[in-house]
């Protein structure tokens, strides 16, 4: 009796996408078709997109029988279409990616022989970006370098989330059950020290359309990164209390010893001006702070669902509506 190949899920996370699933879908036939080791399922996840990515993917369903896809019912986020994905991937290893073709499906074959000769866990590291610009390197090099000094849980620079993963860690990825994500820091927090590959690759410009991660989303993405793997910006906080205690207690001593020993007395109102702006400033910074902490306590135990989604497979029929 033959033995029966292992399954491969790509889980394609899409967000008005409309222009590049079809070609995608034709690089990733062209590059995966050859393999007779495994077989493969394709499971495009629509991020409530507003153009016409859903009804793309639905053609491409109609050519092959192996698209599965994923409609959220509205934008949840990227972090959220990889977890919907990976909910309903089957395989026994799962490559994630995106759908603007900056991860070059020419790859996927590497990563699958990589997981064929054991390693469980195989990881993309970006040597540049022909899409984006200098300065937007040096953001993210410097987010980079602020995080993982933050941080305890050390993330590695320019590893986006093109990657594959043996079903053992994508089960335990799937008992994580927090409201507000980062796959990367995950990864990271999970990561072993053996049977891990990475591949290195140049990312092309964007087949189509432009980055949905304008300057404000990748701000708030940075924010979230540090709060959800660090308290250190609470010691932070703890820190800068201290300091301006110790501060106004060297100031406090000045102004005595000038008063009664050096008999020079001061005006002070511009020095008590000076005092409560500075530390009215450190009292806003520190509430914001833990404002922020709290905020995340708040959403996280509300304990709602990530997501709801329809699941169509071949033939166009929704076999499942799903609420997680």
């Amino acid at each position: 009796m033959p033995q029966k190949n292992k399954l491969v899920s790509i889980v394609i996370s899409a967000y008005n996408e409309e222009n590049n699933v079809t070609e995608l879908h034709k690089q990733l036939r062209k590059n995966l078709d050859y393999l007779n080791s495994v077989d493969f399922e394709f499971i495009y996840v629509d991020d409530g997109s507003s153009d016409k990515t859903y009804e793309n993917c639905m053609a491409l369903q109609k050519k092959d029988e192996r698209v599965k896809i994923v409609q959220l019912k509205r934008n949840f986020g990227h972090e959220i279409a990889m977890t919907a994905g990976m909910d309903y991937a089957k395989g026994d290893a799962v490559i994630f990616m995106d759908a603007d073709l900056q991860h070059p499906p020419v790859y996927i074959p590497q990563m699958i022989e990589l997981w064929q000769q054991g390693k469980e866990i195989v990881l993309t590291k970006r040597l540049d970006n022909k899409d984006t610009s200098g300065l937007y390197k040096l953001c993210a090099k410097t987010f980079y370098w602020l995080l993982n000094k933050l941080s305890d849980t050390k993330i590695m620079e320019s590893a986006p989330d093109f990657r594959l993963l043996d079903r053992k860690y994508v089960d335990f990825l799937k008992g994580f059950n927090e409201q507000d994500r980062l796959f990367r820091g995950l990864l990271s927090w999970i990561l072993p020290q053996e049977n891990v590959a990475y591949i290195d690759f140049v990312a092309p410009q964007r087949f189509s359309g432009e980055s949905k991660y304008n300057f404000a989303k990748s701000l708030r993405l940075a924010i979230n990164s540090i709060l959800q793997f660090s308290v250190m910006p609470l010691r932070i906080a703890t820190y800068l209390g201290l300091i301006t205690a110790f501060m106004a207690v060297v100031l406090g001593l000045y102004v005595f010893v000038e008063h009664f020993f050096l008999h020079n007395p001061t005006p002070g109102y511009a020095t008590i001006m000076v005092s409560v702006m500075f530390l009215g400033a450190v009292q806003l910074i520190c509430l914001g702070i833990i404002g922020e902490y709290i905020g995340k306590i708040h959403i996280e135990v509300k304990k709602r669902p990530l997501y709801m989604a329809d699941y169509v497979a071949a033939k166009g029929k929704k076999r499942d509506k799903k609420d997680i």
